[in-house]
């Protein structure tokens, strides 16, 4: 099949890399120089499988800023590009979306159009009734940073909104050039997928919520939140997973989608959808106070990533913290390698480790590492299992 990709991020080129193993694929995406690395065979994101399969050279794969050429003579457009939560409408910013469906129909009508990006629910269904696009779905992609295309290879499941003939296509051309012959596979209707994606990210969101909250009463009150957790995993119904404490959950994902989804419950009695939303808040401030209690002169940021195997920091919770504490007049400075630039938010980024370790009266990381084992004595930190 000749498939085109709209937009180059964690879901784009994933899918792009995974599809051009079988296929002949074209992944379009309007900044030059991510075009250019890829049709160099170099990934423009950091992940490990993207990079490999890239270099194997064995991909029918081609990148490409021509938006109009790209789908002339695509048999099918999958959309991934990204939607970001406007906190002033209370909904996520579809524009990107709309355009790239725009174009694909206007160019070539008969394509079906597989949007990919995450949408508010109810979203594709009114986008297809006011346009008047029969042929446009949602399908909802479960994806780790730095592990995407591990997450297609290896799906947990398949989940298409279109219960029809383009609906049965789709989710076995994703199973086919999947490693993974066993992946469940659900079709569904439009807007029930796209509540599946939201409502899966705000499950994980509480889980997160939750231990958090439990290590916050254990500091507060002097106990081993470690002994806690692992009393509470031995259950089988709770499992020892997705269980590590941090300063809050962040990163691309469950910040706007748990934003959304409460967004969507504006005319619903809710209580729990809320909650997870302002517990993320109320951990941060709880955090951030913890590490002013001790009254530090410089407080060191050790990366602004996400999490360990990613590069990046877009709403990674730490920023947070730092916000907070430097709200309050205290000096940050920052060690991010991943970074060119000398300030982030007026904080100095510091590229050597040393200097950074010496001159950080403590220091804070949302996760352990190897390399501030020597100055354990200054580190805080709520990682307790080195994982998650």
């Amino acid at each position: 099949m000749k498939i085109t990709v709209v937009g180059a991020g964690y879901v784009g080129i994933s899918l792009a890399v995974l599809l051009a193993r079988q296929h002949h694929v074209v992944l379009v995406d309007i900044l030059q120089h991510k075009v250019d690395q890829i049709n160099r065979r170099v990934s423009p994101i950091k992940d490990a499988e993207i990079s490999d399969y890239l270099a194997s050279g064995e991909l029918d794969l081609k990148a490409t800023s021509d938006t109009n050429t790209a789908f002339n003579l695509s048999d099918m457009v999958i959309i991934a590009t990204p939607t970001n939560y406007d906190a002033t409408t209370n909904y996520f910013d579809t524009s990107s979306v709309e355009n790239a469906v725009e174009l694909s129909h206007s160019n070539n009508p008969k394509a079906p159009i597989f949007i990919k990006s995450t949408v508010p629910v109810g979203f594709t269904e009114k986008y297809r009734q006011r346009m008047g696009i029969e042929n446009l779905y949602f399908s909802p992609e479960f994806l780790r940073e730095g592990q995407a295309l591990k997450d297609n290879l290896y799906p947990s499941r398949i989940i298409v909104g279109d219960r029809g003939t383009d609906g049965r296509m789709f989710s076995q051309l994703l199973k086919d050039v999947s490693l993974n012959r066993e992946t469940p596979i659900l079709l569904t209707n439009s807007s029930e997928a796209e509540a599946i994606k939201l409502f899966s990210n705000t499950y994980l969101a509480m889980r997160i919520a939750f231990f958090n909250e439990l290590d916050s009463y254990a500091l507060n009150s002097n106990m081993d939140t470690e002994q806690i957790i692992q009393g509470i995993g031995l259950d089988p119904r709770i499992g020892n997973f997705y269980n590590n404490p941090s300063f809050g959950y962040g990163g691309y994902c469950l910040p706007k989608d748990t934003k959304q989804l409460l967004a969507n419950y504006h005319s619903v009695p809710n209580n729990i959808i809320k909650a997870i939303v302002e517990s993320n808040i109320t951990r941060k401030d709880f955090i951030a106070q913890c590490i002013m209690d001790t009254n530090p002169s410089v407080v060191g940021i050790y990366r602004l990533v996400m999490k360990a195997g990613s590069d990046n920091y877009r709403t990674s919770a730490v920023q947070g913290i730092m916000k907070r504490i430097k709200a309050k007049g205290i000096k940050i400075v920052i060690y991010e390698p991943t970074m060119d630039e000398a300030y982030f938010f007026n904080s100095p980024v510091i590229t050597d480790l040393e200097e950074f370790k010496s001159t950080s009266s403590i220091i804070i990381a949302n996760r352990k590492t190897e390399e501030l084992a020597d100055v354990e004595d200054k580190l805080f930190t709520r990682d307790l299992f080195g994982k998650d």
